[in-house]
């Protein structure tokens, strides 16, 4: 059983940017050798989400309006009166999609949709460096 530990290192522009992460797990996997276990991927922080979708233009933009509906930033939020900063609408945002994705593999691949991309979701109000923990177990 092997255990390894990774990083993804990214640079996004906040307010909801979304980027397709997926060859970068792909290329972790691909280099520890593991052909039977499990991947998970959690971003550290309150404002970024990892989850999976479809990364064509269209669902990204629809995924967009659906987050700045439900959740939109602007309005008054506890945590904006008490810090200042404005990203009220970041936390809950970040909450509601999450900080973690776990993928099967098998025979060496990742065990995803034929239109299914891991990405992740800076939610923050502002541009940010982040650093994306990948844990790959298995043999």
């Amino acid at each position: 059983m092997q255990l390894i530990n990774d990083t993804i290192s990214l640079s996004s522009k906040g307010h909801a940017d979304i980027i397709d992460i997926t060859p970068n797990v792909r290329e972790l996997l691909r280099e520890s050798t593991v052909r039977e276990g499990s991947i998970n991927i959690f971003v550290p922080g309150s404002t970024g989400a990892i989850t999976t979708i479809e990364y064509e233009n269209g669902v990204l933009q629809d995924l967009k309006r659906f987050l700045d509906e439900i959740i939109p930033p602007g309005r008054n939020y506890q945590h904006d009166l008490a810090w200042g900063d404005g990203n009220g609408h970041s936390h809950l945002r970040a909450a509601l999609i999450g900080p973690s994705l776990t993928v099967p593999v098998i025979n060496g691949e990742l065990v995803l949709g034929t239109w299914q991309q891991i990405v992740f979701i800076d939610c923050d109000n502002r541009s940010r460096n982040r650093n994306i923990n990948v844990q790959i177990i298995g043999d």
